[in-house]
Order: C-alpha cells, then structure tokens, then sequence
C-alpha cells in the first residue's frame, strides 16, 4: 500500500535511535537525516521534508527529550505529532450548507478519477442519510456522461444530464433541480482535461461563479508523483480549492506527493480512495495515517470497517453459539464471508499495533480463504453442522466436489477441531489465559488466513 516504503525508512532511523540508552544531538541529527532523505524518496519535495526534519530537530533536542529515560520514544512521539500535522493534524469534514442543498464541485484532470470518487462519495452520504443528486457537467469526454450514469446507478444515487449543454447551465439547472426534488447534496462532476489548460479554468471558474459552491474538491491521483504538487498549486490558485481527495492511495505508490500537495495548499485531505469499488472511500484521519506510516496500528480504523461492513445480528447469534460451543463450519463460512466484506487478511492486520511490521514480509494467501469455502461448500449441511461424521469416503467425495485433495480436507478438519477446543476453554475459562490460548493455536493458523493464525501473538483477531 501507500507509504509503505516510507514507512520501512522511517522504522530502520528509529531501530539505531532505540539501540542507544541515551541520546545526544548529534544522534538526533543523523537520524533526522535518514528521516529526511526518507521523505524525499518517498516523493515528499524537497521543502516540505526539509521543514519537517528541522522542525523534529528544534523539539527534540530539547532538554526535556534528552534528559527523559526513553529519549528515543520522545523522539518518535515528536515525529508522529509532526506528521500529523503536515497532513492536517484533525480530520476535516466535507461542507453542510445551512440552506441545502450544499453544493460541491468536482475537479482535476482527466483520469484522476472524480466521476468514480463522487459516485463514491455520494453513496457514503447515502448510508449517512443524506439524498444527494449528481450533475454530468463533463460534457467533452468519450462517454463521460455513461459513465457516471453508471456509478451513479451502482451507489443508487440519481444523476441530472443535458446531454452537451454549456456545462455553466447544467450546474446552475442541476442546483435548482436539487432545491424542487429536496436533494440535499450536488455534486458537480466537472470536466477534465489531460493537462492544465487555460479553457479549462475558465469553464470552472465561470461554474464557480454561477452556482458559488460550498466546497470545492480536487480530485488527485497519488501515482502521479511530483505532478500532484504542481496540478495541487495550480488548482488551488485558480479557484480556491477548498479539500482534496487522494485516489489510489491503496496501490504501489510512494505517497509523498501527497503529504506535499497538502503542505503546498494548506487545504485538508477529506477522502482517500483505497480500491476500486465504490465502498473503497476513507474519510482521512491525519491521526491514524501518521500512526499508520509509523508501525503503530489504526484500531479505530479497524473498528469502524467492523461497524460499517458487519453484521451485527449474525455477530450476536455467533457470539451465542460460541458461549454455548455449538460453532460449527456453517458458521465458519459466515465469519469468512463477513471477514470478506472488510477487505484484504494482510490490510486489516496491518491496522494492529505491533502486527502490521510483522507481516509486512509475511507470504499471505489471499486466496486461502476461497479454498477453504471451496472445501466447505463441496460438504453437504448435515456434514457443515456435524463435522465428525465426515469418514474416509465422505472426505474423498468432498476433495473430488471442490477440486483439492484429500490432505486440505483433512488439514481443515484438523484445524476446526483446534478451534472448538479453543473456544471450549474461553467459554470455561473466563480469565482466559494468553500462554493457554497460544498453545492452542493450530500450527498452520486458523483456516482460510493463509497459515497467518499460528504466527500471530493471540491468534488471528475475530476468531
């Protein structure tokens, strides 16, 4: 994911600042040295890491720092506070007109992705209980109009058109619609152009003039490298950006751009795009990034994708079988498939503190967990609700039914079995013992998490 790399700088400065029991100034600046030259391959410009690192160095060699008993710790703390605040130290929320309907414009440059990412931003409103309306006002590209039309259908959200009309009229046109029908959110999907032009400003500018939007999103794509800061500086000179969203920030990217575009506008990250399904949306939390970036863990980002993705019924009737030890490999598929809704095994652990550093290296199957629905969709219900009376010819008929063999049937079984063990001792043992849990992990980790569970300490959380 993004910042990986920066992330994998920052944690080797800080290994040879954590080896020293004391720290003088010179160890603070030769650290903030690889921590800036860390920023810079990372993409962050050059002024931007420049003031960074020196702004660390004044704080943390302070005599506070220097004199407390884990300079080293002090020393990251400083950094993490730093970098929370270069990328906008709180979460910034999108707009709320006093008199809805609140009207926000979509802008950057072709094939950043602001027709996905205002479809997307509208379904999170959605789910929120807002009603927001669409605008086609890209009236230049190929199928720009379709497109939306199509993501618009997809996050059932409605989408007001005039096919090649003066994008000026289809804003002003699509507000009053909103104002009539009571949709309480506009979004304008502008057009966009392969680079900046001067016919492109003016058409937003005559648009902002038109309808004087509350908000005014760039959309940037996180790829682009340096080309981020500069597309960023101009937007922003030109109409006044008011936020951006930072689309694939999930992909192979440095990400540094990113925290540079937002040093170089002053403006706050509001939405992170981290996939290409329209539930891939993250409200940006400055916070959790840095925490991220860091080694440190995002529980509360962890917490939410549960709120948000599982369902809280099956969750309590799971709950119930547990207590009660009636956890059957029906209930197994169940888990799988809610686990599924959450995204990637090898995203979410990186959102535990002390895990993610762990299995950065880590040979996750993504894909075990499909076989072993395989495994179990290939048994009939009675085998799913009483496991043990899967014989020998039973076991061939099921490794035949989902193409595998006999020894991942068995390995499955094997591992279920583990599991009612486990869950039988925290049901008789409400203390539960950690050292005890350990010993009952199965060796190759819990089914369908890539042989994960058995290397992690606790065990694979959820299960």
């Amino acid at each position: 994911m993004a910042f990986e790399g920066l992330s994998d700088k920052l944690d080797s400065a800080f290994k040879k600042l954590r080896s020293k029991g004391s720290l003088n100034e010179s160890d603070v600046k030769e650290a903030m040295r690889e921590v800036r030259l860390a920023l810079l391959e990372a993409d962050v410009s050059y002024k931007v890491a420049r003031d960074f690192t020196a702004r660390v160095t004044e704080k943390a060699i302070g005599a506070k720092v220097m004199e407390s008993l884990t300079p080293a710790q002090m020393v990251i703390k400083i950094v993490n506070e730093e970098l929370t605040a270069l990328m906008g130290g709180t979460q910034s929320r999108l707009a709320n007109a006093s008199h809805p309907p609140t009207v926000v414009m979509m802008c950057g440059l072709q094939g950043s992705g602001k027709t996905t990412h205002s479809a997307k931003i509208c379904k999170k409103l959605k789910a929120d209980g807002h009603r927001p309306l669409l605008a086609a006002c890209d009236i230049y590209r190929p199928a720009a109009i379709k497109q939306l039309q199509v993501v618009g259908e997809q996050a059932g959200v409605p989408v007001f058109e005039m096919g090649t009309e003066n994008p000026v009229i289809i804003a002003r046109e699509a507000v009053k619609l909103a104002k009539d029908k009571g949709y309480d959110y506009v979004f304008l999907d502008t057009a966009g152009r392969l680079h900046i032009d001067e016919q492109l400003m003016a058409e937003l500018k005559n648009i902002k003039a038109e309808v004087k939007p509350h908000e005014i999103l760039l959309v940037v794509d996180s790829m682009t490298g340096q080309d981020a800061v500069n597309v960023a500086s101009t937007f922003n000179e030109a109409l006044g950006i008011d936020g951006l969203v930072l689309t694939k920030l999930d992909g192979d990217t440095r990400g540094g751009a990113a925290l540079s575009a937002r040093a170089v506008t002053g403006k706050p990250i509001k939405f992170v795009g981290v996939g290409e399904k329209l539930d891939d949306l993250d409200v940006f939390h400055p916070d959790r990034m840095a925490s991220r970036i860091l080694g440190m863990g995002d529980v509360l980002s962890l917490i939410e994708k549960a709120e948000t993705s599982l369902d809280e019924k099956k969750a309590m009737e799971l709950e119930r079988k547990l207590k009660e030890n009636k956890f059957d490999l029906n209930d197994l598929l169940m888990q799988m498939e809610e686990m599924k809704k959450m995204g990637s095994i090898k995203d979410l652990l990186g959102m535990i503190p002390g895990v993610g550093k762990k299995i950065k290296d880590a040979d996750i199957d993504e894909r075990a967990m499909d076989k072993t629905k395989a495994i179990i969709l290939s048994m009939t219900p009675k085998e799913r609700e009483k496991p043990e009376i899967i014989n020998p010819s039973r076991k061939r008929r099921i490794a035949a039914g989902c193409g595998m063999q006999v020894e991942d049937v068995n390995r499955l079984l094997a591992q279920y079995k583990q599991m009612q063990k486990m869950f039988k001792a925290i049901s008789g043992n409400k203390g539960g013992s950690k050292k005890k849990m350990r010993r009952m992990m199965p060796p190759g980790g819990f089914p369908g998490m890539g042989g994960m569970g058995g290397g992690m300490p606790g065990g694979f959380p959820g299960l």
